[in-house]
């Protein structure tokens, strides 16, 4: 898979793609169909495993060339070392956890870096749908209340803490929409918040 496809695919994917080093090892956790795994193998020469629940999205990834192990998230990653994987990648996933900050910990333990990208509950339609009395319904919020699998709402705001809180330095962050990068009012206008972290160097 090349650059132009990925961008074409996911935006937001391509967006994230040019944080993970080239011959990078890579974790994809919840890796759902692979492709950005796919692409990771195929254009930066990298290696690694996706971790994945649902049987349709095992057989896609397998089908892309993309190792997979299926395994439930919410269990953790014990089958994983320390500093196992230069690179974990949760995307657009966390928010479906019910245990958000063991995983979190989780992830930070089995990977030199860590990457993390969510729906951004503050984005300013989602407001606008709240004030109307109505849950948002968004390109990257696209379920009805009753039939989400999300059960996490946060703001890049909210998230900032939790790594905080969870002893994570955040090397990068930034707020995406149609994956570009918002630079003004970001926890406003951008629908996907996008975080960079790793373990805060002990002293």
């Amino acid at each position: 898979m090349t650059f132009d496809e990925l961008s074409a695919l996911r935006p937001d994917l391509a967006f994230i793609a040019h944080w993970v080093p080239n011959n990078a090892h890579v974790l994809d956790v919840g890796c759902g169909e692979g492709v950005m795994l796919q692409y990771l193998q195929s254009d930066k020469d990298c290696s690694g495993y996706g971790i994945e629940i649902a049987d349709d999205k095992v057989l896609a990834s397998t089908l892309r060339g993309v190792n997979v192990i299926q395994q439930d998230m919410e269990k953790g990653l014990a089958i994983f070392g320390d500093n196992s994987f230069d690179t974990v990648l949760c995307l657009s996933s966390l928010q479906m956890m019910k245990q958000v900050e063991p995983l979190l910990r989780d992830i930070v333990r089995v990977g030199a870096e860590a990457i993390v990208s969510f729906p951004n509950f503050a984005y300013w339609p989602h407001r606008v749908a709240l004030l109307k009395g109505r849950m948002p319904v968004s390109k990257s919020l696209p379920y009805q209340w009753y039939d989400t699998p999300n059960v996490r709402c946060a703001t890049i705001n909210d998230f900032r803490e939790l790594a905080e809180e969870c002893g994570l330095e955040v090397i990068e962050c930034v707020a995406l929409a149609e994956g570009k990068m918002v630079s003004v009012l970001p926890n406003l206008r951008g629908d996907l918040a996008v975080f960079r972290l790793r373990k805060k160097a002990v002293h």
